[in-house]
C-alpha cells in the first residue's frame, strides 16, 4: 500500500459523495471492505472523510482566503481535507499532511497543481486560518464556524431564538455516541449490559427507553450480542416514537412509513409479539429489508409490504387500527451528527414541499385508526413548517382529534421538562439528551 494511499482514498470518496450524490456511509464502508487498511487507518479515513463533509463550508471560506484560481474537483477536496487534519486533528502533524498531499497532487495532477498545493499549505502553515471572530453578524458567525448554510441557520434563529439554534449547530459538529435497542424477547437490559461490560464495552442505560443502551466506548457492531440479533442499533429519539406508540398484546397496529424497520420492530416487541402489524413502504426493496430485520430479531407479527401511504385506505377499511405510527418523510435536519452531507443538499423550498407531503400524509392515513385509537406522527427533523405547523393545521381542519390528553405523562421522566414541549407536540434538539433531533405527537380520535 502505497504511504500516501490513506488521503488518496479520502480524496476520491469526498469527490464521490461531495460532487456526484454518493452516499457517504455507504461509499466509506465500501472503500474500507476494498482497502486493506488497519484498524487505526480506518479510524483516519473516517474521521478525514467525515470531519471534512461536516465543515465543508468552513473549510472552502478558509481556502477562499489562500486560493483564487478554481481548481478541478480533485484538487478542491485534497485541500478541503488537507485544511480539516491541520485545523481540527491535533494529533497529526503538519508535516504529514503537507508531505503526502503534494505527493497525492504529483500523482493526479502535474507539477504546477502540486506545486500551488504545497505553497497553499505551507502558507496555512506559516499564517493560521483566518479568525472567524471577527464576523459581527450572528448567522453568519455561526453558519462558519459550525458549516451550516447560512438560510438555514437564520431560519432556526427565526423558529428558535440565537442560542437554541448556535447550541444545534455546534453539537451536529460533535459525534454522537451509538446506542442499542435489546430484543426483550431474547434477553434484558440487565443481562446484556453486563455481557457487553464483561467484553470490555462502557455502557450506560438509557433515559429515554427502558430498552435502550448507550455505548460509550467499543464497537457494539462486532459484539455477540449485535452478531446473534440480541440488541439492535437504533438512536434513543426513535426508540421514543415506538415506546410512544403504546401498543398492546393484540391489537391491530399500523405502520405506515416503516423503513428500515426500526421502529416497526420496536412496536412488536412491545405488543409482545402477539397480535397483527401492518408495515409499509413506498418502496419494495426497502419494505423486504423491514420483513428481513422482523425474521432477524424472530418477530412474527409483523407483515411488511409494498405501498404508497396515501393510499392505504385502498387496501384497508376505514377505523381499522388500534394504533397508527406516521414516521413522516422529512428532511432529516435532525440526524445532521450522522448524515453531514444532508444540510448541502437542502433548501427552504424543499422543506415546504416536504410538509405538504407530511400533511397529505396524515390527511390520508387518519381515517384508519379507530375511535379511540392512538396515532403517532413524527419525524427526524427540527424545523417547525415540517412538525408543529403540520399538527395545528390538521388538528384546526379535524376537531375529532386532540393530542392525546395522556402525551405528557408518558413520556420518560427526563424528558417531562424537556424545552421543546409543547401543547402542539415535543420538538427534541439534538442538544437536549446527546441524540438525533427528532419531533414526536401522539394524538387521539374522539369520535
Amino acid at each position: 500500500m502505497k504511504k500516501y494511499e490513506l488521503r488518496d482514498t479520502a480524496v476520491t470518496l469526498l469527490t464521490r459523495i461531495g460532487d456526484q450524490g454518493g452516499y457517504s456511509h455507504l461509499l466509506l464502508d465500501q472503500a474500507i471492505r476494498n482497502k486493506d487498511f488497519d484498524s487505526r487507518d480506518t479510524a483516519l479515513l473516517t474521521e478525514i472523510v467525515y470531519g471534512t463533509l461536516s465543515y465543508k463550508l468552513t473549510l472552502e471560506h478558509f481556502l477562499g482566503q489562500f486560493v483564487s484560481r478554481k481548481l478541478d474537483t480533485w484538487a478542491k477536496w485534497l485541500l478541503l481535507s488537507a485544511f480539516y487534519q491541520m485545523y481540527s486533528l491535533d494529533r497529526v502533524p503538519d508535516h504529514a499532511v503537507i508531505h503526502e498531499s503534494v505527493e497525492i497532487a504529483k500523482q493526479r495532477g502535474h507539477k504546477g497543481i502540486a506545486s500551488l498545493v504545497n505553497a497553499v499549505l505551507r502558507n496555512v502553515q506559516r499564517k493560521g486560518f483566518p479568525n472567524l471572530d471577527d464576523i459581527k453578524d450572528p448567522a453568519e458567525r455561526i453558519a462558519l464556524e459550525t458549516s451550516h448554510p447560512h438560510w438555514l441557520v437564520e431560519r432556526w434563529i427565526s423558529q428558535y431564538g440565537e442560542k437554541t439554534a448556535r447550541e444545534m449547530c455546534a453539537v451536529n459538529q460533535v459525534e454522537k455516541p451509538i446506542s442499542v435497542r435489546v430484543q426483550p424477547l431474547l434477553t434484558t437490559r440487565a443481562k446484556a449490559m453486563e455481557e457487553l461490560e464483561s467484553q470490555g464495552f462502557t455502557v450506560r442505560p438509557s433515559v429515554i427507553d427502558t430498552q435502550g443502551i448507550i455505548i460509550e466506548k467499543g464497537n457494539v457492531l462486532k459484539s455477540d450480542l449485535f452478531l446473534s440479533n440480541q440488541v439492535t442499533v437504533q438512536d434513543q429519539t426513535s426508540m421514543l416514537a415506538g415506546r410512544m406508540v403504546n401498543a398492546k398484546a393484540g391489537m391491530t397496529v399500523l405502520d405506515a412509513c416503516s423503513a428500515p424497520g426500526g421502529k416497526t420492530t420496536h412496536i412488536a416487541e412491545t405488543m409482545d409479539n402477539q397480535g397483527k402489524l401492518y408495515a409499509y413502504d413506498l418502496h419494495a426493496k426497502k419494505a423486504k429489508q423491514v420483513q428481513q430485520k422482523a425474521e432477524k430479531l424472530k418477530l412474527t407479527i409483523i407483515d411488511a409490504n409494498q405501498a404508497d401511504a396515501r393510499k392505504l385506505q385502498e387496501k384497508h377499511e376505514q377505523e381499522s387500527f388500534d394504533r397508527i405510527l406516521l414516521d413522516a418523510p422529512c428532511s432529516g435536519l435532525g440526524v445532521l451528527r450522522g448524515k453531514p452531507d444532508i444540510k448541502y443538499h437542502k433548501s427552504a423550498q424543499d422543506v415546504l414541499s416536504l410538509a405538504s407531503i407530511q400533511a397529505d400524509l396524515l390527511e390520508e392515513v387518519a381515517p384508519l385508526l379507530k375511535i379511540g385509537g392512538k396515532l403517532v406522527y413524527s419525524t427526524c427533523t427540527v424545523d417547525q413548517a415540517e412538525n408543529e405547523q403540520v399538527v395545528r393545521t390538521f388538528l384546526k381542519q379535524h376537531p375529532e382529534f386532540e393530542v392525546d390528553p395522556d402525551f405528557r405523562s408518558d413520556l420518560p421522566k427526563a424528558i417531562h421538562d424537556a424545552p421543546g414541549l409543547t401543547d402542539a407536540g415535543l420538538q427534541i434538539f439534538p442538544q437536549d439528551f446527546n441524540t438525533d433531533g427528532f419531533f414526536l405527537v401522539r394524538l387521539v380520535r374522539k369520535g
